[in-house]
């Protein structure tokens, strides 16, 4: 009997919480929860769409574009877990940041605040006391403060040189309480600062590709001047040679091809395993080059994607690009040398 009794009382719900729920429900609940958050997104994109919110978000950019050192990022809690989101996708997108913990920068790490910075400051009451003192330090020293709120009569809010007044939209889930939908819209609005900024100042995938030099990104982004090969691995002759001194060139050089070069020193032909076949008869090695190569060949610039230099290799059925500076051939890039180093 008393283990009966303890039996129920371990599989019962603790006092004061709800009972279980089934899985349909609770599938019911995460789907809810999604499109509540991405009615919220809709509402925020209102918001800043209409006035007051464009022209703070249009302050807010002119603040930041304007900063000669970095852009600190701040919160508490969830709020600063997306702080160090925000300070992460700027940071890697042209514009310096880092997040800075508003306790620790209460205990010393206000000292990596410059007065060439700008401060986004992240909490969703507005009231969050952990910031009071960096709220103090950035009036003190003029730093330029932005804040993201949901609450903009806040003490953050009117501290703030700029506003981004989140709608009140309200928590997702039964309960309501989590940080949810409030952090979903403060990523929101970081993601489109980092990257207006890219916009503005003008970054490009070559700048994307520097600060991204490894994972898929990076492997994307590789250009053709990263893989090819150049020098004394360049398979060239002139268009003059006999094709016997031709044939020992592309059986050294093994990349299946010679670029034909004129006097000038300009690319105008190339002699391929395929040329070699449609020639194949006894006077081949006694015929000049330029009898035997195909004229104009495909070619790529060093400033080319690698992934476009790929693709053309792809769709040509051919395994090797010379790689040319206006006609002057200065590399030659391989199918294989794409695939070694991941593009795709």
């Amino acid at each position: 009997m008393m283990n009966q009794a303890r039996a129920t009382m371990v599989g019962a719900p603790p006092k004061g919480g709800a009972a279980p729920g089934t899985a349909e429900n609770a599938l019911k609940a995460a789907l809810h929860v999604i499109d509540h958050e991405a009615a919220a997104l809709r509402q925020l994109l209102e918001t800043f769409t209409a006035e007051p919110g464009r022209s703070a978000l249009a302050q807010a950019l002119d603040l930041l574009v304007a900063v000669s050192g970095r852009v600190i990022v701040s919160g508490m809690g969830k709020s600063g877990h997306i702080a160090r989101k925000i300070a992460a996708t700027m940071a890697s997108t042209g514009t310096p940041a880092q997040f800075v913990h508003p306790g620790e920068a209460s205990h010393g790490d206000m000292g990596m605040i410059t007065a060439a910075d700008a401060v986004i400051a992240l909490s969703n009451s507005g009231e969050t006391a952990e910031l009071a003192d960096l709220i103090t330090y950035s009036r003190r020293w003029q730093i330029p403060l932005i804040s993201i709120t949901s609450r903009g009569d806040s003490t953050l809010g009117q501290a703030a040189d700029v506003t981004l007044a989140l709608p009140p939209a309200g928590e997702a889930g039964a309960l309501g309480l989590a940080p949810t939908t409030s952090t979903t819209m403060m990523l929101a609005v970081g993601d489109a600062l980092a990257l207006a900024l890219l916009e503005r100042k003008g970054f490009s995938a070559e700048d994307f590709q520097r600060f991204h030099p490894g994972g898929k990104l990076g492997q994307q982004l590789l250009r053709v001047a990263d893989l090819m090969h150049v020098g004394s691995e360049l398979p060239l002759v002139d268009a003059g040679m006999p094709m016997s001194q031709a044939l020992i060139e592309m059986s050294a050089k093994t990349f299946g091809c010679v670029g034909v070069v004129n006097g000038a020193g300009d690319l105008i032909g190339i002699v391929t395993d395929g040329d070699l076949r449609r020639h194949m008869g006894t006077d081949l090695l006694r015929q000049s080059v330029a009898e035997v190569m195909t004229k104009g060949p495909l070619t790529t610039s060093g400033q080319a994607l690698a992934a476009e230099a790929l693709r053309i290799m792809n769709e040509r059925s051919i395994t090797s690009l010379f790689v040319v500076d206006a006609t002057q051939p200065i590399g030659i890039i391989r199918l294989h040398d794409c695939l070694r180093a991941g593009v795709a």
